[in-house]
Formats: structure tokens, sequence, C-alpha cells
């Protein structure tokens, strides 16, 4: 009898939701995995999966879990074009509108695995809801990989890396001159736990959040904080 059992491994509130109101309900036995004390070798085998999903894990993962099963998870480059970290912060600090979520078979070198298929993902709008947008992707991506069964294809191309972001690079850059750019560095880093936009003028820190682009202004929220290793003296 073919294996129908299934885990996704996630640590995003919005791929929980996508989970427990669509993923859970594709044919098959569904494993939640939201721990990563929980993602360990003796848990896998005793779940003995099919596929191990990630559609958002910030974790490494250990190559003996690679070795168990097929592992898969999902970036949000047309890869090899952006491999690495942060790719949609990324993409759209360099111009981009729209890019391809693509379903990879993981491997011991990061992004670099073979691919499923690849799906279109507007970068329109305010992080977060990006997030949400590529989390309900990811699960028809998910469906399709349990019920057609395809094969991965080499990834073909001169890979390009992204850099992980840092908390810092969050700072509104000097140089950004328009509304629009402004409004791009504002709206990508716009995600619960993500570090947000943000200027620092004397002891105080301004993170900004939930822009709206006007013809000749931005409306935001403006959070305001003491900077604790500043001081008046």
């Amino acid at each position: 009898m073919e294996n129908e059992n299934y885990i996704v491994v996630t640590i995003k509130n919005w791929n929980v939701k996508v989970y427990d109101e669509i993923i859970k309900h594709y044919p098959g036995n569904w494993h939640l995995i939201t721990d990563p004390n929980e993602l360990t070798v003796d848990n896998i085998k005793s779940l003995n999966p099919k596929y191990i999903f990630f559609p958002h894990w910030s974790h490494l993962v250990p190559l003996e879990i690679l070795d168990i099963t097929t592992c898969i998870c999902f970036h949000e480059t047309d890869l090899p074009y952006g491999r690495g970290g942060s790719p949609f912060q990324n993409l759209i600090s360099r111009g981009h509108k729209n890019t391809v979520i693509s379903a990879i078979k993981m491997s011991e070198e990061i992004d670099a695995g073979p691919i499923y298929l690849k799906k279109t993902l507007s970068l329109e709008g305010l992080g977060e809801e990006i997030y949400i947008r590529a989390s309900h992707i990811t699960a028809e991506m998910i469906e399709t990989i349990i019920t057609e069964n395809p094969s991965p294809k080499k990834q073909v191309g001169k890979p390009t890396v992204f850099n992980r972001r840092i908390p810092s690079e969050s700072e509104v850059p000097i140089e950004i001159n328009s509304l629009e750019d402004l409004f791009d560095h504002i709206r990508m880093l716009d995600v619960n736990t993500y570090p947000k936009a943000f200027i620092e003028s004397g002891v105080f820190k301004y993170e900004i959040s939930r822009p709206a682009l006007k013809t000749e202004e931005i409306i935001a929220d403006i959070r305001i904080t003491k900077i604790d290793n500043k001081n008046n003296d």
C-alpha cells in the first residue's frame, strides 16, 4: 500500500493557519511540526512520511532527516536566481514586482536541490500580505506534489546568491530619494517578528509600519522608543 503519511514543518502563523484550514484536509495522514525539538530522527521515523514539507523554517535541518525521506522546501525566487536568505526583501529592493515560488528537494547545499515545480507570486502589498499570499500558493503546490508525484529537475543556470538581511539594514537608507522607493523599503519589512523600517534621531528610534502610498506623501504608523545605549549627557 502506498505511503500516504505527510508532515508539514513551519514556524509562521500564516502557514499554520493555512495548514489547519486547507492542507490537513488533503488526502492522507497529516502531521504538523512547529517546534524544532520535535524535528528528530526518532520522531520522523515513527511518523514514516512520504514527504516532509517546509513552507517556512529558519532552523537547520539535520542531514539525518534529509536521509530518511524526501524533504521539500519553498523558496520565493526563480532558482537558481536568488539562493539564500530574505528572498522577497532582496527582490523588492532590486525592483522586482513579481517572482515565483520554487518547490525544491532539500539537499546539503542550501537552495541548490532539484526543482519540482514553480508558481508565480506577486510582490505587491505589505510584507505580511505577501507571506500570506505565498502560504496559499504553497498549499496548492503541496497538493500538486502529493497527487501528481512529479520528478524534480536539476536547476539550470548560474546561481545568484542573496545575503540574509540583518536588523541594521532595516534603517531607512539615506540614498533613498523617491516616495516609491521609500514605500517599498517600509512595506517589505512590515512583517510580524521582522525588524521594521526605522529612523534614528538623537536618543529616539522611529519604527515605521502600515505604509500607504499617496500621490505626494506616505501615510504610515510610527512607533517611537528611546534607544537604550544613548543618552543626553
